[in-house]
C-alpha cells in the first residue's frame, strides 16, 4: 500500500512556478493552442511567453471558454 501511495503522489500536478523548465520558451504545442483558445475567447495573447506562463494562460482560456476541463 506505501508504494500505491508513493506512486500517486508522484504522479501529482505541480504547479507551473515551481517547473524546472519553466523559464524555456513556451512549446510550438502550447503556442499553438493558446492561439486557438485565444481566437475562441476573442483574446490576445502575448508573445515570448515561458513554459510557466503559457500553461497558466492555457488553463485560465480553458476556463473561459469551457474547453479542456
Amino acid at each position: 500500500m506505501a508504494d500505491q501511495t508513493n506512486a500517486d503522489n508522484s504522479n501529482t500536478i505541480k504547479d507551473p512556478a515551481d517547473w524546472t523548465t519553466g523559464e524555456e520558451p513556451a512549446t510550438g504545442a502550447q503556442e499553438s493552442y493558446l492561439q486557438t483558445l485565444a481566437s475562441e475567447a476573442h483574446e490576445d495573447v502575448p508573445d515570448g511567453l515561458t513554459k510557466a506562463e503559457a500553461s497558466v494562460k492555457i488553463d485560465e482560456l480553458q476556463d473561459k471558454t469551457g474547453r479542456g476541463r
